[in-house]
């Protein structure tokens, strides 16, 4: 049998020498013999040390039939293992009646990253958050806890709870027995929980389940955070860690609140003081336990972007998820895991929302878009690259995989807040989203083995092939490379030869269009294509903007705008079906534009500004967005045939909602008491070379 990820893995590689096994694990051998395990420093695959990039997808909230080419870009920008949640509200709606088809066939999800080379890890609950409607718990199962909660308490070792907990694992594991490593598989790890306190006791009664009903994988993860009630017993689950550059949960409505800044800064503790802020306090105990730090450094939660709430309206430049993962890589961590890579949209449901709302009986914490996830990540909701965030990322990414097995075994030496030195390689940040947008983060290396050389650079290490190491540079640094004590200045694009050391910087132009494929450097012809492979062959995927308008006509002028009250949580209540019926109408004319292309391959992006806005396809709502500055995509497969409606919501100028300052300057200079306009409806087409 094939070893089919080993390869995503290791390149150059440092073998283990000693150190006792402390983890109380699975299976860590596959068929073939290759195996997987866990120590102090991180993943070591067949006795190697492997430093992976971790990008989160939900399989629910993105279409069947676009998974494929959806793991191969998330490939493409360097990610190497998949995380993913199954959400128990997607699978059982109605007690006893399960779905598996679609867009929730988990088991046609794994074939696909088995055939792609990707290993995933199950976050399998039974509470998952993710912006969820309840936090995933079925409408059926939150009845019961409010009627018995002696016999079905949420969270709990309550009998019937986790009665309902042993199907919903026996349920998944019946999807994923065949592909799990020990089997061949992908599934390498398997998550517990999330953002739960505990006790302890619960949380070994559901790692427990979990290996009874015959999840034996390499390792069992839980999130780390909050710290625990109580002690737990060390090596039974790896605590993960994450940091965001803002949320979409914190109540003030100001610029980057509370801890936010402190995530662009190297610091000695792992525990972040932002997350789930509005559940568990903004004053969270981040100092570490000395049992904590004989744990691996890994992250699943690096914010790879970040949804907005209908009372804080978060506009992401892109610019963000590099620094986290430089602050991160910096202060030792051997996984810089992010949620989200790529977004997606909820499943439809007739009933009620499949987001969270501030209404819901549980994670009642946000009112969040009913259909949109796009999370603004470096894959949006349809893959759309989020062009800052998928590049600056990349290029991150293809350095660990060509350094990161010699990163992963060097301690941290040096640290302060926007400095640290980890054995030849020097990390920097000075970024920090809104209040330093002009700084920078990188990575250097100082006297770096290379052939039997030593090499300091200004720049960035990018990738080495064949012969020939390749940097990018350093904003406001000279590209000079210093090769065994003696300096020389780099032409961009133009290699050199000193030596037996071959050396080229390429300009940010061209890194950005450049892949390393097969030990091989290939460029994008379009700026922001993404190059991937589809089994022999090289695909360019490229997303630009035609040619083409959408027509349109306004319906129904907007009645007065609503007055925004405040929610169970003291924070601004998004609006409900009825309000929509004071929204301004615009029938959407999509007839027209199906002859340009695959409707699969075109979307509308609609241009507008106000509070909110929703599509209906023949009535039915098929997108919504609260508006943040961005225009709002629409799956053009979506419309066709359809009767389209364009719903879209005036924004009092007085509602307390939170808007940055661009966004804000354009409610400040709106006519009148509110804000409604439409600019326009173009069509973006993606296409391949």
């Amino acid at each position: 049998m094939k070893s089919f990820f080993i390869a995503m893995f290791i390149t150059a590689c440092s073998v283990i020498t000693g150190g006792a096994q402390t983890f109380t694990f699975g299976t860590k051998t596959d068929p073939s013999g290759n195996t997987f395990e866990v120590d102090s420093k991180g993943f070591v695959i067949n006795g190697r040390h492997t430093l992976p990039v971790m990008g989160e997808i939900h399989y629910a909230r993105v279409p069947e039939k676009e998974w494929q080419r959806e793991i191969r870009k998330i490939k493409a920008g360097g990610v190497t293992v998949i995380a993913t949640y199954c959400f128990w509200i997607h699978h059982e709606p109605v007690e006893g009646q399960w779905n598996w088809s679609g867009n929730r066939n988990l088991h046609r999800f794994l074939q696909v990253c088995k055939e792609e080379g990707m290993p995933v890890v199950l976050r399998v609950g039974p509470f998952c958050h993710g912006e969820v409607y309840q936090g995933g718990f079925p409408v059926w199962l939150v009845r019961k806890a409010q009627q018995d909660a002696k016999i079905y308490k949420l969270r709990s070792t309550a009998p019937g709870f986790m009665a309902a907990v042993q199907r919903l694992y026996s349920n998944i594991y019946a999807q994923a027995n065949d592909m799990l490593w020990k089997h061949g598989g992908p599934v390498v790890g398997v998550q517990i929980e999330n953002e739960c306190r505990g006790p302890w006791q619960y949380y070994m009664a559901l790692k427990n389940m979990a290996v009874s009903v015959g999840f034996d994988t390499p390792f069992y993860t839980r999130t780390g955070w909050p710290k625990l009630n109580g002690r737990e017993e060390f090596g039974k689950l790896l605590p993960l860690y994450g940091d965001y550059a803002d949320g979409f949960w914190d109540r003030k409505l100001t610029d980057m609140p509370g801890d936010y800044p402190k995530a662009f800064i190297m610091k000695d503790t792992r525990i972040s003081g932002v997350i789930a802020n509005e559940t568990f306090g903004t004053n969270q105990d981040t100092k570490m336990e000395k049992a904590d730090l004989q744990y691996p450094y890994l992250t699943c939660e690096l914010g790879g972007g970040m949804m907005q709430a209908y009372h804080r309206r978060i506009n992401m430049s892109g610019n963000e998820a590099m620094p986290l993962a430089i602050c991160k890589l910096g202060s030792g961590s051997n996984l810089p895991g992010y949620y989200m890579y790529h977004g997606g949209t909820n499943p439809y449901c007739s009933e009620h929302t499949m987001a969270e709302t501030l209404n819901s009986p549980v994670t009642n914490y946000n009112d969040m878009p009913v259909m949109s996830y796009d999370f603004q990540c470096p894959l949006g909701e349809m893959g759309q690259p989020q062009y800052n965030a998928f590049h600056q990322t990349r290029l991150l990414h293809q350095f660990l995989a060509d350094w990161g097995e010699e990163l992963v075994m060097m301690d941290v030496d040096t640290l302060s807040e926007h400095y640290a030195r980890r054995g030849c390689f020097e990390f920097y940040n000075d970024y920090v989203r809104i209040l330093n947008e002009q700084g920078t983060a990188y990575v250097r290396p100082v006297n770096m083995p290379w052939h039997g050389h030593s090499v300091t650079a200004d720049a960035q290490p990018f990738c080495h092939v064949g012969d020939t190491l390749y940097f990018i540079p350093i904003k406001g640094m000279k590209p000079v490379v210093k090769i065994d004590g003696r300096s020389y200045r780099a032409k961009l694009n133009k290699s050199f030869k000193v030596k037996d050391v071959v050396v080229c910087v390429l300009s940010m132009d061209m890194a950005r269009r450049a892949y390393k494929i097969d030990d091989a450097l290939y460029y994008a012809v379009n700026d922001g294509g993404i190059l991937y492979k589809n089994g022999e062959r090289i695909v360019e995927e490229y997303w630009k903007d035609t040619d083409s308008s959408v027509s349109y006509i306004l319906k129904r002028k907007a009645g007065k705008p609503r007055d925004v009250k405040l929610g169970a949580q003291k924070v601004a209540a998004m609006p409900v079906d009825d309000d929509f019926k004071e929204a301004e109408v615009y029938a959407v004319d999509v007839a027209a534009i199906s002859d340009t292309g695959d409707a699969d391959d075109l979307f509308l992006s609609i241009d507008y500004q106000g509070d909110c806005a929703r599509v209906y396809a023949d009535g039915r709502l098929v997108q919504d967005n609260f508006w943040n500055g961005k225009s709002m995509l629409v799956r053009l497969s979506d419309l066709v045939g359809k009767t389209v409606e364009l719903r879209i919501l005036p924004l009092r100028k007085d509602a307390p909602i939170y808007l940055q300052k661009e966004q804000r300057a354009v409610l400040d200079a709106a006519d009148g008491t509110a804000l409604l306009r439409l600019n326009g409806i173009k069509v973006i087409k993606r296409s391949t070379l």
